[in-house]
């Protein structure tokens, strides 16, 4: 008797834990008015903030970013990951230390740019993370998120040389692509990483620029194709070349621009025409763009410029389906499993 009720007790516990359904993976793309500001909730979770906006107006980028992590349904943040320290990216970091727990620290290393409100910037994040947990990557190091890879693809002008699992064929949109500008600045040494949860993938690779997207796209793409594409660089074409956005073929691109920042015309275009794009989202009205380079308002989380910081929120499956939801309307759009 005592052996069939523990088989009966073993057999329950199986079937409840087949009942479970399986925790999504969250994303916030938090509106810090053209800055960036990308919140990661895994499965598990376990927390990653992408960059924090901008410093000064009274909190506001760390006030969105901590009003979408109560959201999450969580306390404290794991990992902050800086792609640069450009003032819209790293700028809202002791704020943000000043209303929320944060872990481990992420970045590529010291500042370069010989540029004083960079430097200023820099000088300032050093000093908010003094004492905390502090990593430097390099390409092809990973982040230790139970059930999502966070894989990183650049940091301080370095790449990865092989390509990622499915990827590496000839790409052929290099051949037409226009030699890219050099570039110094802190853009061109941004950490960009993939994030992997089953076969859902997306790409962030702050704001690198040309130069730098390119020797991930060509003469072979390093990268494969992409679920979800945080368009580069807010939108900029200093950023987003054809050869890089089209080889990627995302299904959804979303563009984290200001009313007056970002969304150029051109990168727009390059993106909104990228062969299998099932759909295109902004955080802003482009306030300097016309009609035919805006998307529907009903993808587009902020109308006016004066707005409430209206977000973004991605819900993730492991099967490769998610759904956008925008904050402001409360529209939904779900795309299934491939």
């Amino acid at each position: 008797m005592m052996i069939a009720s523990c088989l009966c007790l073993l057999l329950a516990s199986f079937r409840s834990a087949a009942a479970t359904p399986e925790k999504p993976l969250q994303i916030f793309f938090v509106d810090v008015e053209g800055g960036q500001s990308t919140l990661v909730v895994s499965p598990s979770g376990q927390s990653l903030l992408i960059d924090a906006g901008w410093p000064d107006f009274e909190g506001r980028d760390a006030d969105r970013i901590i009003a979408a992590a109560h959201q999450a349904g969580i306390q404290q943040i794991d990992y902050v990951l800086i792609t640069h320290y450009h003032r819209d990216h790293v700028g809202g970091i002791p704020q943000l230390l000043d209303g929320i727990k944060v872990g481990t620290f992420v970045d590529h290393g010291p500042n370069s740019e010989n540029s004083q409100v960079t430097r200023t910037d820099y000088a300032a994040y050093e000093k908010a993370i003094a004492g905390h947990a502090h990593v430097v990557v390099k390409p092809g190091w990973g982040l230790p998120i139970k059930g999502v890879e966070v894989r990183v693809l650049t940091a301080a002008g370095d790449h990865i040389t092989d390509p990622l699992p499915g990827a590496g064929e000839a790409n052929p949109y290099c051949a037409k692509e226009p030699p890219p500008a050099a570039d110094d600045s802190e853009n061109a040494r941004s950490v960009g990483a993939l994030l992997t949860y089953g076969k859902f993938r997306m790409l962030d690779l702050g704001d690198l620029t040309k130069k730098r997207e390119l020797e991930l796209a060509c003469p072979n793409s390093l990268l494969g194709t992409v679920s979800l594409f945080l368009v580069t660089h807010h939108g900029s074409d200093e950023s987003n070349p054809k050869a890089l956005v089209w080889a990627l073929r995302p299904r959804v691109a979303i563009v984290n621009n200001g009313a007056r920042k970002g969304a150029s015309p051109a990168a727009w275009q390059i993106v909104h025409d990228s062969p299998g794009l099932e759909d295109l989202w902004q955080l802003h009205y482009a306030a300097e763009n016309d009609r035919e380079h805006n998307v529907a308002e009903d993808h587009i989380a902020n109308v006016k410029e004066n707005c409430e910081g209206k977000f973004i929120r991605v819900v993730a499956e492991s099967d490769g389906s998610f759904t956008l939801t925008n904050s402001r309307t409360g529209t939904q759009k779900t795309y299934p499993k491939k």
